[in-house]
C-alpha cells in the first residue's frame, strides 16, 4: 500500500481531484498509477488554456489575464476549482511556463502549484509555492514539477491527521 493511499483513506477519508496545466497529466498519471488509486482519487482535468481554467475550473479571468494564467494566486484558484468541479475535499494544482520564453519576460522554467483542503467548518486551507527549473528542458521540468507536488500532497495529507 502506498502512504497517500493509507491517509486518503484513514479516517476521516478524503477525496482528491487535480487540475493540471503545466505538468500536463502527469501529477494525475503519478496518483493513478498507484494500486488501490480510485478509493479516493476522483479524477483530474488538464486546463491549458486561459477558456478552459476559466470555464471548468471557475478562475477568474482577470486576474489570470494580468498574469498569463500564472501565479500562486491562480493555482489556488484551480486548486480550488477542481475541488468544486469534482466534489471533492482535496485538490492539486499545477500552472507555469515549462520552458523559457523570451518574449514574455521568462529567463527559464518555473511553475507555481497550490493544494487547497476543504476544513469542516473552518473553510479551506491552502499550501501553494513556486519551482524553478534553470538547466532543465521542457519534458524534465514537467516531470520535476509532477515529483515535487506529489511530495507536497502527501506532506500536506500528513500534515491534515496530524
Amino acid at each position: 500500500m502506498s502512504e497517500l493511499k493509507d491517509l486518503m483513506l484513514a479516517a476521516p477519508k478524503r477525496s482528491l481531484a487535480v487540475a493540471e496545466s503545466l505538468t500536463c497529466g502527469h501529477l494525475q498519471a503519478r496518483i493513478g498509477s498507484e494500486s488501490g488509486a480510485s478509493g479516493f482519487f476522483a479524477g483530474g482535468v488538464t486546463a491549458y488554456t486561459l477558456e478552459q481554467k476559466v470555464t471548468l475550473l471557475a478562475v477568474d479571468r482577470a486576474v489570470a489575464e494580468a498574469v498569463d494564467c500564472v501565479s500562486d494566486q491562480v493555482a489556488r484558484q484551480m486548486a480550488f476549482g477542481v475541488c468544486k468541479l469534482f466534489g471533492t475535499d482535496l485538490g492539486a494544482a499545477t500552472t507555469g511556463y515549462a520552458e523559457a520564453d523570451p518574449a514574455k519576460g521568462v529567463a527559464s522554467p518555473f511553475a507555481c502549484w497550490a493544494l487547497a483542503r476543504q476544513d469542516g467548518t473552518n473553510g479551506w486551507i491552502y499550501r501553494s509555492g513556486r519551482i524553478v527549473g534553470p538547466g532543465l528542458d521542457r519534458t524534465h521540468f514537467q516531470l520535476t514539477v509532477a515529483q515535487a507536488v506529489y511530495a507536497e500532497l502527501l506532506a500536506f495529507v500528513r500534515a491534515a491527521h496530524g
